[in-house]
């Protein structure tokens, strides 16, 4: 796992642009997408670099991590409709090759599997954009989550309705359902790179990072994965115990390794 902490939120949503584009420009077809506020600077940094650098994104592919059961994709808060007024259209990326979840299944059960083997059909996620909840979670994998999980049907914590009602009317519009890929999905990725800004994520992040392998922190569960960048400002690094050495590391990389 590679910890970069960059000095401004908007350095963290370029580092996190340069790496997508270096995986887009190689020929990587299979994006995976997370939605909510942490990629959203990301996503305008490669909407600005497709418009003024001819960043190319017509043979790639995207699936989405996660939707609110219950929530239509014509409704602006679902993330069948965020992902596309955020990134989508502003860019060359083919709408009918993103998927997604359909929150208005009649059988989410099935659903979930769907989409689990959909892709594995496509020989799985090349890089896997990633954001942290205050509690820890990933994706809508809330604490006490299996570390091995599948795409299915969770219940959102009460915290997360709480941070999330600031796109609703309020929290009782939140829905208490959702459809999430699960950790082991997630981690069948090739490349996690996990975006954090501000110092209300600090603590999530130290967790995650530094602390215990567990269920408790279902983003503990990058620590197994194979490769992990995590990008983040100073905010969110101020409860990181080995901060230090996460940017003596980064000042002395070697010219050749690429995040």
């Amino acid at each position: 796992m590679e910890i970069v902490i960059r000095p401004t939120a908007a350095e963290v949503d370029s580092t996190a642009a340069d790496i997508v584009e270096r995986y887009v420009r190689s020929g990587a077809t299979t994006l995976g997408l997370a939605t909510g506020s942490s990629p959203i600077g990301t996503y305008r940094e490669l909407a600005r670099r497709h418009r003024d650098a001819g960043l190319d994104f017509a043979a790639a592919q995207a699936f989405l991590l996660d939707e609110y059961l219950g929530l239509p994709r014509t409704d602006p808060q679902s993330y069948y409709s965020v992902i596309r007024s955020e990134f989508v259209d502003h860019v060359d990326l083919d709408p009918a090759r993103v998927w997604s979840l359909d929150g208005e299944s009649s059988d989410p059960e099935a659903e979930a599997d769907g989409f689990d083997s959909s892709i594995g059909a496509v020989g799985g996620v090349d890089v896997q954009l990633l954001g942290i909840g205050t509690d820890g979670h990933i994706g809508f994998n809330e604490p006490g989550s299996s570390l091995t999980s599948r795409t299915r049907v969770k219940t959102l914590a009460a915290q997360t309705r709480r941070d999330n009602a600031r796109f609703f009317g309020g929290v009782d519009d939140v829905p208490h359902q959702v459809l999430t890929q699960g950790l082991g999905t997630i981690c069948d990725a090739r490349h996690l790179v996990m975006i954090a800004t501000g110092v209300g994520k600090a603590a999530a992040i130290a967790a995650a990072v530094e602390g215990p392998l567990s269920a408790f922190c279902p983003a503990s569960v990058m620590q197994l994965h194979p490769h992990v960048t995590v990008v983040i400002d100073e905010a969110a690094a101020a409860s990181l115990a080995l901060a230090d050495y996460y940017r003596y590391a980064l000042e002395h990389k070697p010219s050749w390794q690429s995040f």
